[in-house]
């Protein structure tokens, strides 16, 4: 192939990537379901830990949603453990930070999965959460229900245990949502799935500050695929985002998965993470923690790194 080509090929996968970025703002999203409703089903590791927090956990869920005059966000749309209407408890919460086009209503199947793990999950119909915004928009309005006598959240949300997860743009937003809003002190941890990198964010308005990010996170990517290794999250710019974050942190790469993959094919480890650093997990923490950590042995995933105080 020669060096035209190749050059050729490089600037049409761009404009592609550019496109599927900024899709959802000129109203070009698909109304199909991003991820199936039995996505953890077909979803098979070796790995115990990994297995274990793939299935679903033993919460029933339900879901509610509250519509709103926020052009932009639309509605609030919520899943969590059932129980929660009659239980004496607290639980924690996972904001949700929507990809490009991949809106909260198009991926309902993972908040269903987190919330039958215990979490409160509430996403909303942002199409630009990169900014972090859309993390500030939830988290005031949950902590409004949490004091609101009238709904079922009253009194039920764990405030000091939430954090924040999302793919591609979402994936910006929660480095941005962790870094610069006006909230970001609130969250005890983050998880970014195949995250815009940096230089691209920065260039569509999505700038974050990873060295000012205090809290545990987990980065991971996909490398499958030009989108996902030369658009969204080249391995060199991985590298360099992993370096500046100062707080504890993992990165790690999935064997054989592309970018729209990579929304699903995370999630057994992005719950464990969470079930880890929001619920005090000792089982969960075991795929990240000691000598012989079960994500360093795993044969699906490459390239992992971390640093834990």
């Amino acid at each position: 192939m020669n060096t035209i080509t190749v050059f050729f090929e490089k600037i049409i996968a761009f404009f592609t990537g550019i496109f599927t970025l900024i899709a959802s703002f000129f109203g070009f999203a698909t109304t199909q379901q991003s991820v199936a409703p039995d996505y953890y089903l077909n979803i098979k590791s070796d790995y115990a830990i990994e297995q274990h927090y793939m299935n679903k956990g033993e919460y029933d869920v339900s879901y509610i949603e509250y519509d709103t005059d926020d052009k932009v966000v639309v509605k609030y749309e919520i899943w969590y453990p059932t129980e929660l209407e009659s239980a004496n408890k607290k639980y924690p919460m996972v904001v949700m930070m929507n990809g490009s086009g991949v809106l909260a209503s198009l991926y309902k199947a993972i908040f269903d999965h987190l919330a039958s793990w215990g979490f409160i999950v509430i996403g909303n119909e942002d199409p630009s959460t990169g900014t972090g915004i859309s993390a500030d928009k939830m988290l005031s309005f949950m902590y409004g229900e949490n004091d609101n006598p009238d709904s079922i959240f009253y009194n039920k949300i764990d405030i000091e245990n939430i954090g924040v997860a999302g793919h591609s743009q979402g994936g910006a937003g929660v480095f941005s949502a962790l870094s610069i809003t006006e909230n970001c002190s609130i969250f005890k941890t983050g998880v970014a799935i195949s995250p815009a990198h940096e230089e691209s964010s920065t260039a569509l308005g999505w700038a974050y500050e990873l060295d000012k990010i205090s809290v545990p996170v987990m980065m991971v990517s996909g490398n499958v695929g030009k989108f996902e290794n030369e658009i969204v999250i080249p391995f060199d710019k991985m590298q360099n985002m992993y370096a500046k974050i100062k707080s504890d942190k993992l990165m790690a790469v999935r064997d054989g998965c592309d970018h729209d993959q990579m929304l699903y094919m995370a999630d057994g480890y992005m719950t464990a993470w969470l079930m880890w650093h929001l619920q005090g997990d000792s089982y969960a923490a075991g795929a990240f923690t000691g000598d012989d950590a079960e994500i360093f042995n795993n044969t699906s995933w490459k390239d992992v790194k971390r640093k834990f105080s």
